[in-house]
């Protein structure tokens, strides 16, 4: 089920409001259990009971943890392995034979295991309260319906953010409800819906074209890559919104993920201002622990690598992600040796470094193979027409788009409604006004596809 779709809007979410609303404070948690579970159950009804048999692990390991510390290290050890090995034989186990026959000149046949949905997100929610259990930063959950609720709650299951437990664990046994909080979910929602289908919807259908076009020029190539990155931003950061809305409606209060990424002058910035909560997880939980910048500079700069190709292949089951994250490893090492000083001194130079880079990083991770990413880079800087009356056609037809996009993906728009009260007055009839529009182009069946189902 999608936050952007028909049943979500119209029957799912109405319903499971009401009946949340109606329920007392000591069964809220259970109804928001069943809730989830019937949304991820309406997707994949056969991987429900994978989803709580990993919970079940981390619930009764967490527990162990905690009472028997002797051999506390032996179960968060367990609770790592249980939750790393289902992830990789879901998500990873036919990309190791596929490279496995490559090398060896094997036929070992591909299992085509199907890929849960949301478990990447929501194994590293159970490794990070597992670890933050170990490392005695949080006691462990004595409640299991309270756990389970944590894990599988659905306005972040299948887009994250990821949700610490340490900043929730409060929340789950008390939250307050009130009208304004009510309010505040229901316009951070909206604004996430609308950048979902308004805007991210329609770039990914330029991207299509792009695809299915042979009549490709060097301004088409630059036009998709152009489009591509808006559209992963306004998608995932419009999913971001929606988690972050829902989460207030029903009292939690989730961190945010992006933070206008697009205005940073470097990629250390980039990356403190993009996915948020995926970089501060590994941040925590694997480049700290390896020793952080607190080593000798090999020593960071392996750790830097190793946490960039990690965040590459979290991403998906291909060397393309892999590349795309150690791209940005060796990007990042760069600006830390040297590069960095220069870029704060300068916002033009620094913004066009950072915009130039990543647009051709998104090229790399939206190819369905290395040999179309360097197709497509190769495409970029010449090796077909410059222009042709197709790519004029379809830049005049998303032009109006492509402008929003880019201002959309700025500050601008936020600090000129803040600063001439806009939304002070015109607020209620603007979000009616984005869901009536939103909903004309669900219900005319337009493009919805959601890029981080298959992670």
């Amino acid at each position: 089920m999608l936050f952007s779709g028909i049943p979500f809007l119209y029957y799912f979410l109405p319903c499971v409001l009401a009946l949340y609303f109606l329920m007392p404070r000591k069964l809220k948690n259970a109804m928001l259990l069943v809730s989830s579970l019937i949304f991820y159950a309406w997707g994949e009804p056969r991987l429900v009971a994978l989803m709580l048999l990993t919970v079940g692990c981390g619930y009764v390991l967490g527990l162990l943890t905690e009472r028997v510390p002797k051999y506390k290290k032996l179960f968060v050890t367990l609770a790592v392995c249980i939750s790393l090995v289902l992830l990789g034989y879901f998500k990873y186990v036919d990309f190791f034979i596929e490279n496995i026959n490559a090398v060896t000149g094997l036929s070992l046949p591909l299992l085509n295991v199907a890929l849960p949905i949301g478990i990447s997100f929501y194994t590293f929610q159970l490794l990070s309260y597992n670890v933050d259990v170990y490392r005695g930063e949080v006691p462990a959950q004595k409640n299991f319906i309270d756990l389970a609720t944590y894990i599988a709650l659905f306005p972040q299951l299948i887009a994250g953010p990821i949700v610490r437990y340490t900043d929730v664990a409060r929340q789950l046994g008390e939250r307050t409800h009130s009208l304004e909080k009510l309010a505040q979910g229901v316009r951070r929602f909206v604004m996430g819906l609308s950048k979902k289908v308004l805007v991210a919807n329609t770039l990914g259908e330029l991207c299509d074209i792009f695809r299915s076009s042979e009549e490709k020029s060097v301004l088409f190539y630059w036009m998709y890559a152009v489009a591509f990155s808006l559209h992963i931003y306004f998608d995932f950061s419009g999913y971001s919104d929606m988690a972050i809305g829902l989460g207030k409606m029903f009292g939690f209060s989730f961190n945010e993920n992006f933070d206008y990424p697009y205005i940073s002058r470097s990629i250390t910035e980039f990356w403190r201002r993009w996915h948020i909560s995926l970089g501060s997880w590994f941040r925590d939980y694997v480049y700290i622990p390896m020793g952080g910048s607190r080593v000798s500079k090999g020593r960071m700069f392996f750790n830097i690598f190793t946490v960039w190709m990690l965040t590459g292949f979290w991403h998906g089951a291909d060397w393309n992600f892999i590349v795309w994250g150690l791209y940005f490893a060796v990007l990042l090492v760069i600006e830390k040796v040297f590069l960095l000083p220069y870029l704060q001194k300068s916002k033009v130079s620094g913004h066009i470094y950072v915009l130039f880079l990543v647009v051709i990083s998104f090229v790399i991770f939206n190819a369905n193979s290395m040999g179309e990413a360097m197709a497509y880079i190769g495409g970029m800087f010449g090796g077909a027409p410059l222009c042709s009356a197709e790519t004029l056609y379809y830049l005049k037809s998303y032009a109006v788009v492509l402008v929003l996009a880019v201002l959309g993906a700025t500050p601008l728009p936020k600090r000129l409604a803040q600063k001439y009260g806009v939304l002070q007055y015109a607020e209620p009839v603007v979000l009616v006004g984005l869901l009536a529009l939103v909903t004309a182009y669900l219900v005319d069946g337009s493009f919805n596809p959601f890029l981080y189902f298959r992670f």
